[in-house]
């Protein structure tokens, strides 16, 4: 079994100044980014990630604008429009050699009375059609709705897992997400896609003024009340063969690199030992 540690653009902002600074790391060996703000940023973090020699998924859309929840619902466009700029990102994407392109999906805003689960299906043949197109891995990754709605999460959990699985299309797994969605019931709806996850967000939450922030996964968090424990999460997701951990906090908290680094180490040794 292998295993990859990346970081998410997430924790610079996709700020086109910080962009070494996601190669800064031990252990890390993978990247993944997305939202660029032009064209010019994208073509130097790729010239960044070659001199590295590290592996990248594009975590939809490539630039800022573009659709971020719409291939089932118009949220900010219409679906067609959302598709047609997925399949865009898609075919350069596999021109460039990315492991894989990794879309919210399934997402709706709120819960839905129409008959969701055919929709649901009806995309995942799209997406499985598009792998086959491009010959490159899509990888879904359930939302929380509006209002931190767990109505994506709950419908991925409710859809029967061997129509997923006709498709052949990989799962990403936002810890954060399901933590604040689930609670206490994360590992068991983790447990249910284990043969369908490729890729892991992974981070804690810092809950402040009403709002919810992504902060650095660290063991100091497993012994303090305050914040969510995720070591039992690792370990149960260390078990899946070619897993990729992505760390994603933001910089909001201003953690320093020994702090992200110390994590890092972590959950390098959570890995080994379930490995």
């Amino acid at each position: 079994m292998a295993y990859k540690c990346g970081v998410s653009g997430s924790t610079i902002l996709t700020d086109p100044s910080k962009l070494e600074e996601l190669f800064c790391y031990d252990f890390v060996d993978h990247i993944e980014i997305g939202e660029f703000p032009n064209q010019v940023a994208f073509e130097e973090f790729i010239t960044i990630k070659n001199k590295h020699g590290l592996s990248f998924g594009l975590h939809s859309p490539l630039y800022r604008k573009g659709s971020k929840y719409d291939l089932l619902q118009h949220v900010h466009m219409e679906p067609e429009a959302a598709w047609i700029q997925f399949d865009k990102e898609l075919k350069k994407m596999s021109e460039l050699g990315a492991e894989y392109v990794l879309v919210h999906f399934p997402y709706f805003k709120a819960e839905n009375k129409e008959n969701t689960f055919a929709k649901i299906e009806s995309g995942l043949a799209r997406l499985h059609a598009l792998q086959g197109k491009y010959n490159i891995s899509i990888v879904c990754e359930p939302k929380l709705g509006l209002n931190r709605s767990a109505v994506n999460i709950e419908l991925l959990h409710r859809f029967p897992v061997e129509r997923w699985a006709k498709y052949n299309v990989k799962l990403c797994i936002d810890i954060g997400d399901y933590l604040l969605g689930t609670k206490e019931k994360t590992l068991s709806y983790i447990s249910k896609w284990k043969d369908h996850i490729k890729v892991v967000h992974l981070h804690n939450v810092e809950c402040k003024d009403g709002n919810y922030y992504w902060i650095p996964i660290h063991p100091t968090y497993e012994k303090d009340g305050e914040y969510y424990k995720v070591k039992k999460i690792i370990e149960e997701l260390a078990r899946i063969e070619d897993i990729i951990f992505v760390l994603e906090h933001t910089p909001h908290s201003n953690p320093s690199r020994k702090f992200v680094q110390e994590g890092i180490n972590w959950l390098h040794h959570l890995v080994k030992e379930k490995q």
